[in-house]
Order: C-alpha cells, then sequence, then structure tokens
C-alpha cells in the first residue's frame, strides 16, 4: 500500500509537471500622448490671427503718426492763431499811423506859426494878433490833445543821449561841458505812435 505521504508527493510532482502558470505580456511602447493633425478649421484660424495682429500691428503705427501730424497740426494753427491775433492788435494800434503822419505837418505848420508871432507884440494894443496868436496856440494844444489820446507823443531829445531808433543825426560838433552822444540842438521833433516811432526826430 502506498503512504499518504508518498501520495501526496506524486501528485505534487504531477502538479509541477502538468501545469503552466500563465504568462503576461507587456507592450514595449511608450504611454506618451499623440499629437494630432491641425484641422482645416485650426489652419484657417491660425492664418486670420496672423493677419490680424499684423493688421493691427500696421494700424498702431498709422495711430502713431496720425497722432503725431495732429500734434503738430494743433501747434502750427496756435501760432497761425497768435500771429493773427497779434497783427489785429497791431492794426488796431497802428491802422491809424498813416493818418497821424499826414497830421504831423498840420502840427509842424501850427507851431511854425506860433512860434513866429513876436512875443512882445502879444498885447492888447495889437488885439487882431494876439486873437490870433491865442487861436493858433489853442488849435495847436487841441491837436497835441488829440495825439495823447491816441498814442501819439512828441519825441523832443534835448540834452538827452542820442538813440539812433527815435533820433536821425544831422550834423556833429563839440560843445564844452557836454558829454559825447549828447543831443544839443533839436531841428525838428519826432513823434512815436504806441512807442513805434512813425517819424524821427532831427538833432544835432
Amino acid at each position: 500500500m502506498v503512504s499518504t505521504a508518498q501520495a501526496a508527493h506524486s501528485r505534487l510532482l504531477w502538479s509541477g509537471c502538468s501545469h503552466q502558470a500563465p504568462v503576461r505580456h507587456f507592450s514595449t511602447e511608450k504611454d506618451t500622448a499623440r499629437v494630432e493633425e491641425p484641422t482645416e478649421n485650426e489652419k484657417k484660424l491660425t492664418v486670420e490671427v496672423e493677419e490680424l495682429r499684423k493688421e493691427a500691428a500696421e494700424l498702431t503705427e498709422k495711430v502713431k503718426s496720425l497722432d503725431d501730424k495732429y500734434k503738430r497740426a494743433l501747434a502750427e494753427s496756435e501760432n497761425i492763431r497768435r500771429r493773427l491775433t497779434k497783427q489785429i492788435d497791431d492794426a488796431k494800434l497802428f491802422g491809424i499811423q498813416g493818418f497821424c503822419k499826414d497830421l504831423l505837418e498840420v502840427a509842424d505848420i501850427l507851431g511854425h506859426a506860433t512860434e513866429a508871432v513876436p512875443k512882445d507884440e502879444i498885447s492888447d494894443k495889437n488885439p487882431h494878433l494876439k486873437n490870433l496868436f491865442e487861436g493858433l496856440s489853442m488849435t495847436r494844444q487841441q491837436l497835441n490833445s488829440v495825439f495823447k489820446r491816441h498814442g501819439l507823443e512828441t519825441v523832443n531829445p534835448m540834452n538827452e543821449k542820442f538813440n539812433p531808433n527815435l533820433h536821425e543825426a544831422l550834423f556833429q560838433q563839440e560843445v564844452a561841458n557836454v558829454e559825447p552822444n549828447t543831443v544839443v540842438v533839436v531841428s525838428k521833433i519826432g513823434y512815436k505812435l504806441h512807442d513805434r516811432c512813425i517819424r524821427p526826430a532831427l538833432v544835432g
């Protein structure tokens, strides 16, 4: 008889010879994500995005250029406005310059007429001459008042330093105890309109 231990040993040997363990097969491919090819719509969108970027860059440059031109135009218009404003102001101030120059001759004649009257003959014994002198003096005074009211002032530089902007030298001479370039003779008074010389004083 076969013992129990021998029977068990026999079963083990049979099972080891006849039983085959299952074999697992592993894939050798790497588990990486597959990159899918872009679709036609995606390609079109990419192209459109690139075109929009280029268009945006071009528009940005145009905006910068137009902004620069706009600022330059503003500056130029402001300069023009200032020049026109100054010209208008000058026209208001100096628009009567030609008229004033014509009246200066009248003022000169009145001045010569009053200065030509002998002062010792102006008395009640000679009423006609006295009345004429007083009339000429009043007319001259009124004319000077009108000149002053409109900004026209006389230039009588006696004993003043010579100013080439207001004076015109007729001659030069040496005078004792007088500094050089000092006006010692005024042959004809000058006039200025709002500080602009419209007739220089003739001096020596």
